[in-house]
């Protein structure tokens, strides 16, 4: 199926959000979900299908920030 994946048109078997982070090696509970604009619970990805065309935005969590204290 064709979808738009962070702004990138790609073709994918993955029919389900799990599915299609396991297809680009994405480890779930490090990402958050994002689906023709509506926002997908981790406990959703298992079962949330993707159809053609869906716009796809995966945001990956990043640790850090500054060590200096004032």
């Amino acid at each position: 199926m064709r979808l738009k994946v962070n702004g990138e048109d790609r073709e994918c078997k993955g029919k389900t959000a799990l599915e299609l982070l396991k297809e680009l090696d994405i480890v779930p509970e490090r990402v958050a979900v994002e689906v023709n604009l509506k926002v997908i619970k981790k406990t959703d990805f298992e079962n949330y299908r993707l159809h053609d065309g869906d716009n796809v935005e995966i945001v990956y969590f990043v640790g850090g920030g500054n060590s200096y204290l004032s």
